[in-house]
């Protein structure tokens, strides 16, 4: 054992750390795929079995290949045993080839999610090559080149054009080849990978093919039948499956479902109906459908898409008060692209992607697949965010969708903030989430102040301008009461004079029908002394024949109608306009002559 771990060393290769002789066993090399029976006994030791990871490392003219546990290594780790093989110092070498993009030396390796297989390539800028690492620059420009894969998938006779950065394995191409064509890789078989692309982990750079355009072909091939272990023989070496995306899948038949229903996409025997109908009039059908259709491949738990127009959707996150405001996020489709399966599936339907959509975006979707939908999609989106984003969507190739467009509003126009492709994983499609909520959160704060300052001024206004109306309308109600009072004085006056007019006519109507005053020498004459309430005596002579009427007529005319006043004797006290009008003065007592005053009546 101790000599094994020796050469292990020597080859770069860290063994795991065990806790029995059985668990030291060196890993067959084997890579049969089906699995050796296990006995309950030894079931515990399987299961503590630490996973390991492959690492081929270029440098120059050197290839140099790597085992590690990742449970316990960092990146540091690989750059210490390279540079111990390669003579290189650790300080001035890069390690470049990370999926993830560059990673810092202390980053462990179960934190990056790494397949089981992968290609790396170690730069020293610092450090001239000598004559023996010429070729190391051209090595490095092929790292860098796309290559075109033509891919013809046989069974359904369709050709995919994909492109490649020289950096990526085989082993990634097919994982994504089985997400287009639902063909596992294990059960991939494929025609035109040249000779010297005997291993998977190797980058396409190396691999042989033709550039800048190499064609290949792959189809479907029967699984092999399970090997069956003769009786009584032990199975010393147990193969161990890791649940990594580099792991090639088992047969999805020995788990009760097929190949669709393991990539969550439906069988190849059944098209697939399309995600939104083509040349489609009304955006609320076509929506509708498409929500259907996502929801029947993907589940129940996906975004809550906008129902309506890209309008009406601008309309609901941008313009109504600040504090309800939210981004748009518009998701762009494209069955043609190789990522969407997956985008959809593991990253979109996400519960933590889901949930933070809801929160804080209106979410609306299209789908680009058909030219007539895509075009649609093109005028709408100049019309709303200007040529930049339809330049945007048009320019963004098949492989490159579907694509996720985070729009905020802006006081005169609206902004992209970011243009999210499907090549992306969940950790950084939630950080470009939350770096587009920070921002938008920021300006929302200011719209929100901006939009308190300016309700409050038009508080101030209105109730200013309610104050002022208030005062307007104290004013004309003390106005038209004035006015009110003016006219019913006017009226009372005009009354009043007609009245005044009247009792004149009245007056001098009965003045005139009066019979001439009588001579003093004249016989049977009545004299008549009367005094008024103002202390005047009113005189004249009557005939003692008169009627009573007369002498009310006389007093009347002076201004004392008998409606108003009552004619009383002296002594004894007399009423004598209670008296028949039509009797005469002597028969009223009142001859040869008499004092009479004027009373008002009750």
């Amino acid at each position: 054992i101790p000599s094994e771990a020796a050469d292990a060393a020597a080859g770069g290769v860290v063994p795991p750390p065990s806790s029995s002789p059985s668990s030291s066993s060196p890993p067959s090399s084997s890579s049969a795929s089906a699995f050796c029976p296990i006995s309950p006994s030894s079931r515990h030791i399987v299961e503590r079995q630490p996973r390991m990871i492959n690492f081929t490392v270029e440098y120059r003219q050197r290839s140099v290949s790597l085992v590690l546990e990742e449970a316990h290594s960092t990146v540091g780790n690989i750059k210490e045993i390279l540079g111990t093989q390669l003579g290189v110092p650790v300080s001035k070498m890069q390690l470049k080839g990370w999926k993830n993009g560059d990673v810092s030396d202390s980053t462990m390796l179960k934190t990056l999610h790494l397949p089981k297989n992968n290609s790396l390539y170690v730069l020293t800028p610092d450090i001239a090559a000598t004559a023996s690492t010429s070729n190391n620059s051209a090595l490095q420009e092929s790292l860098n080149q796309n290559f075109l894969l033509v891919i013809t998938h046989r069974e359904a006779q369709r050709d995919y054009n994909l492109n490649f950065p020289g950096f990526r394995t085989i082993q990634e191409v097919k994982r994504n080849v089985s997400d287009l064509t639902n063909i596992p890789v294990r059960h991939q078989q494929w025609e035109g990978w040249p000779a010297s692309a005997s291993d998977d982990s190797m980058t396409l750079a190396l691999s042989g093919i033709s550039f800048p355009c190499h064609h290949l072909s792959v189809c479907r091939r029967s699984s092999p039948a399970i090997a069956q272990e003769p009786p009584g023989e032990e199975c010393a070496d147990v193969m161990m499956i890791s649940d990594s995306e580099g792991e090639d899948f088992e047969d999805p038949s020995e788990f009760g479902m097929d190949d669709s229903e393991l990539f969550g996409m439906s069988s190849s025997n059944c098209p697939r109906s399309p995600m939104m109908p083509e040349n489609s009039q009304n955006d609320t059908d076509a929506l509708l459908h498409f929500t259907d259709e996502f929801s029947s491949r993907y589940g129940e738990t996906h975004p809550m898409f906008f129902i309506g127009s890209l309008d009406a959707a601008s309309q609901e996150a941008f313009y109504g008060k600040a504090r309800d405001r939210k981004l748009l996020a518009i998701y762009l489709h494209n069955d043609d692209s190789v990522l969407s399966n997956v985008f959809c599936s593991q990253l979109l339907c996400a519960d933590s992607i889901v949930s933070y959509l809801s929160q804080n975006f209106v979410t609306w979707a299209w789908d680009v697949t058909e030219d007539a939908n895509k075009s649609k999609l093109l005028t709408v989106c100049s019309r709303n965010f200007g040529n930049v984003v339809a330049r945007t969507v048009r320019t963004n190739k098949t492989d490159q969708f579907p694509l996720l467009l985070i729009v905020m509003g802006k006081r005169t126009s609206n902004e992209v903030l970011n243009v999210i492709q499907g090549n992306t994983t969940l950790d950084e499609l939630l950080m470009k989430l939350m770096g587009a909520v920070e921002i938008f959160t920021a300006q929302q704060q200011e719209d929100i102040k901006d939009e308190d300052e300016r309700e409050a001024r038009e508080m101030v206004k209105k109730e200013q301008d309610e104050a002022y109306r208030l005062s307007l309308e104290a004013d004309r109600k003390k106005r038209e009461e004035q006015e009110k009072k003016e006219a019913e004085l006017v009226r009372l006056e005009q009354m009043k004079k007609e009245q005044e007019e009247e009792k004149e006519a009245l007056r001098l109507s009965l003045e005139q029908g009066l019979p001439p005053e009588p001579d003093q020498e004249a016989g049977d004459i009545c004299t008549l002394r009367i005094r008024t309430p103002s202390g005047e005596f009113l005189e004249r002579r009557f005939l003692s024949t008169c009627k009573l009427q007369v002498l009310f007529d006389f007093v009347a005319s002076k201004g004392y109608p008998s409606e108003e006043y009552k004619l009383l004797t002296t002594f004894p006290r007399r009423n004598v306009t209670d008296l028949d009008p039509g009797s005469t003065l002597l028969e009223a007592k009142l001859f040869p002559q008499e004092t009479l005053f004027l009373g008002a009546k009750e």
